[in-house]
């Protein structure tokens, strides 16, 4: 893990440090003479300088990726898994490194970073039993003398577009479960924070993935429509905003790709009169402003029913002070910064348009937010906020929370509902028959009872309704494995010669 190290030295010593694509097993550096900056955006200062592909250039990572596949298929269920548990070890070893990448990249405090590689590790971990995941189905004497079988097969090259909130674990949800089925991987990660994909690749090359299995691509929509149109991937997988999701997934299966695109949320928790009102204030501070509320999960509305509106607000209010923000790498530090000034200033400017449109500023992130030239901005608590406000519509994706209130159960689930949105929703509430209709009633793709943040476990499926999700496949879990394989139908007979004949009938099965 040369070129890593060498970053971190450079980074100490205040230089910028290029990064690289990574094809074929080794570090390539870009041609295109197009780069563009990254940022540690706890101090605004450039940290370093990534390439920017080319069409020809993500072509040499599809092609790579195309030679690898036809003997990487071929490797046998019990070394694709001996060599998962190498990976599996890797990544946990070196989680630290990993987690400082994000930190220093993202800005996330390093607490919170560690907890994103822990859970892209649990997918990992669902990989390891691919021969268990990948059985199929057998039948015999189906017909006199014919057995049927079903199994899966991999696609072969399969890409995956990732965003700059989670740059380790959303990677992880796709290529793990991806190249554990037999395909081989071409990553785009975003440009924001994309060491630690490079990270990554060394990682696996050191567990003895063969070459060109696993390639990396750095860029902007140049790479994007590359990968969306190369005619030798066969999926894409991607994750970010609803806009783009649909972009993905219109060109994507345009060029007849199988696609899977998540997009953006607005997540609704919504908390009951007779909800433990202490616990839910401590989940919605937790879920509305964890990782600066740079979540596809996070909670950013909050929907108080009758009488706990106004105990609510209060005790959510009391715990906002108390929050530190700071260096994602001080170890007191609890929330960090956004991932660039052009989105911190856009997350701030919706403060201010909370109030032009109503809604009452409990507490202005802008007054609170540290000195000095990083990308900070303090926790925003917004109440009274009404469904026609683009604070309320609108995917802030920072630490701005909004509070509307409403008079019954009834109400609270149609703004669930009726909002374009599906991707998550919690209900806080102490009656069960209750939580229980709920998840009946609600249209939502992952729903959390007195859980602000349901991402399912690895195996299960991550991914919502609505414009949450362009594709009928979700992300890693059972679906995961569904949509990197393609079924086949085996039948099979083995006939004495001497009772063959012509039929021209139409098969028979009794």
């Amino acid at each position: 893990m040369t070129e890593v190290a060498d970053q971190f030295t450079e980074e100490q010593a205040g230089k910028v440090a290029r990064i690289t694509h990574w094809i074929d097993g080794k570090h390539v550096e870009g041609a295109s003479e197009r780069n563009g900056p990254v940022y540690n955006p706890a101090t605004g200062v450039q940290s370093g300088e990534v390439d920017f592909a080319s069409v020809e250039e993500v072509d040499a990572a599809v092609q790579a990726a195309k030679r690898a596949f036809a003997s990487w298929r071929s490797i046998s269920l019990s070394r694709r898994t001996e060599l998962f548990f190498r990976i599996r070890e890797l990544v946990h070893d070196h989680s630290d490194d990993l987690a400082r990448l994000l930190t220093l990249e993202h800005g996330k405090v390093f607490s919170d970073a560690k907890g994103e590689v822990a859970r892209g590790l649990e997918v990992i971990e669902f990989c390891c039993g691919i021969p268990e995941l990948l059985k199929g189905g057998y039948s015999e004497q189906a017909s006199t003398g014919i057995d049927v079988y079903s199994i899966r097969q991999p696609l072969g090259v399969v890409g995956g577009i990732t965003p700059f909130n989670f740059p380790a674990m959303v990677p992880m949800w796709m290529w793990a479960p991806a190249i554990a089925c037999g395909n081989a991987f071409v990553l785009k990660p975003s440009e924001k924070d994309p060491s630690a994909s490079m990270l990554t690749a060394e990682l696996l090359k050191e567990a003895g993935l063969p070459d060109g299995v696993f390639n990396v691509v750095h860029g902007d929509k140049v790479a994007v429509d590359a990968v969306l149109g190369h005619p030798e991937i066969a999926a894409v997988s991607f994750v970010g905003s609803t806009p783009i999701a649909r972009y993905v997934y219109e060109t994507g299966t345009k060029n007849g790709k199988r696609v899977q695109a998540l997009g953006g949320a607005k997540n609704h928790m919504i908390v009951l009169p007779d909800a433990d009102i202490d616990m839910a204030a401590d989940a919605a501070v937790s879920a509305g402003y964890g990782s600066a509320g740079e979540r596809c999960m996070a909670v950013s509305m909050l929907v108080a029913v009758g009488h706990a509106a106004d105990d609510l607000v209060g005790a959510i209010r009391d715990r906002l002070p108390k929050v530190k923000v700071g260096d994602g790498m001080k170890p007191d530090s609890e929330m960090g910064p956004l991932v660039t000034r052009e989105h911190r200033d856009k997350v701030a400017s919706y403060i201010e348009k909370g109030r032009e449109e109503g809604a009452v500023v409990v507490t202005d992130g802008r007054e609170t937010a540290p000195d000095g030239n990083g990308f900070f901005l303090g926790v925003t608590l917004l109440d009274e906020v009404t469904p026609e406000m683009d604070v309320y519509k609108d995917e802030i994706f920072g630490p701005v929370l909004g509070v509307t209130r409403v008079d019954t159960y009834d109400e609270a689930v149609r703004l669930a509902n009726e909002s374009p949105y599906g991707n998550g929703v919690a209900l806080f509430t102490r009656d069960g028959g209750v939580a229980r209709q709920f998840q009946f009633d609600v249209n939502v793709g992952m729903v959390g009872i007195n859980v602000p943040i349901p991402v399912p476990v690895a195996y299960y499926s991550f991914g919502g309704w609505k414009n949450s999700l362009f594709g009928d496949l979700h992300v890693y879990g059972p679906e995961g494995i569904q949509f990197y394989t393609r079924g086949k139908v085996v039948t099979s007979r083995w006939p004495d010669p001497a009772t063959s004949q012509v039929d021209l009938g139409f098969p028979q099965t009794r």
